[in-house]
């Protein structure tokens, strides 16, 4: 289970929690532009924006869960599992593979509307990286600082909607996370009024209560709701620091901790590593379960005009500093 949500203050952030019960080797990775991005059904690219995200790098190449690009595009895969549906190739469509679409699209759109228009020639197809990686059931959001879309593959089709909120979850549907929010639109971060009996001296007792019924659990419905009503009613200050220190804050509101997420076979989910793109600056901010220091990679100290993947593995010790 995951969360993605965006931030627009002076700069456009956009980022996400990754909730698993394993981790498999992730590192932010850099792809330059001069890095050949090869696919299965499209010819090569051997020259094409670069990027930097958090990927799975296998046999060389960069599985990513989440990037942005140089221009300031970002985009993020969430699990979707119980109604991604994927096909065949099909004529006279753009056929890319589930684990190819974040590169495929950060490697050529520099904003949202001229990903809009290469989405509308998309076929997601059901091929696998390999035998140990069959295609993930995943759903997708993509932002840049005017806006953001959903694209979601089922059953009947491909499905890219806007999404005024930017946040995302898992499943159900976005149509249904978007819905859902009418049950929530009494909830206030200001304090609350007595509308239940004006005649009745009715008065809080304590502070936060207009933000009752906020639901608290780790479903993906629930999330979607905290996650949405953190980032709408987020205020910050100017500076850089205090941006992404909210940022982390907000996703900070659904993180999971180890043992109140416990699975089938006894193992827990937990918030794995949390994700910050600042797309203006470049730079690619993360923590993780084990480490709550925030760490940086900047692309723009990276060589762009590149042709080698670049990996930096996540730093997961935690270093603690007695003040006295």
């Amino acid at each position: 289970m995951c969360t993605a949500v965006t931030y627009q203050k002076r700069h456009f952030y956009f980022g996400r929690t990754l909730d698993y019960d394993v981790h498999y080797g992730e590192a932010v990775t850099f792809t330059p532009r001069q890095f050949c991005l090869k696919y299965r059904h499209l010819p090569e690219n051997g020259s094409h924006y670069a990027m930097l995200g958090m990927a799975h790098v296998a046999n060389g190449y960069p599985l990513y869960y989440d990037a942005m690009n140089e221009h300031g595009l970002a985009m993020a895969g969430l699990n979707f599992v119980g109604f991604a549906t994927y096909g065949k190739p099909q004529q006279g469509k753009d056929n890319v593979a589930v684990f190819e679409l974040i590169p495929w699209i950060l490697s050529q759109c520099a904003d949202l509307p001229q990903t809009k228009a290469l989405l509308e020639r998309l076929n997601l197809t059901d091929d696998a990286f390999s035998d140990a990686l069959p295609p993930a059931s995943l759903h997708w959001i993509l932002a840049d600082r005017t806006g953001a879309v959903t694209v979601e593959a089922t059953e009947n089709g491909l499905h890219i909607y806007d999404n005024p909120i930017g946040v995302l979850t898992n499943s159900p549907t976005f149509p249904e996370h978007l819905f859902h929010l009418n049950d929530f639109m009494q909830l206030s971060a200001g304090e609350p009024e007595n509308r239940f009996c004006p005649g009745i001296d009715l008065r809080p007792y304590s502070r936060g209560m207009g933000a009752m019924g906020l639901p608290g659990d780790l479903s993906s419905r629930s999330r979607f709701v905290r996650a949405a009503f953190g980032k709408l009613n987020s205020v910050s200050g100017e500076a850089e620091a205090e941006h992404v220190h909210q940022f982390f804050h907000i996703l900070g509101t659904v993180a999971q901790i180890r043992g109140c997420c416990r699975l089938s076979d006894g193992s827990y989910e937990v918030t794995q590593y949390t994700g910050c793109c600042d797309t203006d600056t470049g730079i690619y901010y993360y923590t993780t379960y084990e480490n709550s220091r925030i760490i940086g990679v900047d692309m723009r100290r990276e060589d762009l005009d590149g042709c080698d993947l670049v990996s930096y593995p996540l730093e997961k010790s935690e270093q603690f500093r007695i003040q006295n």
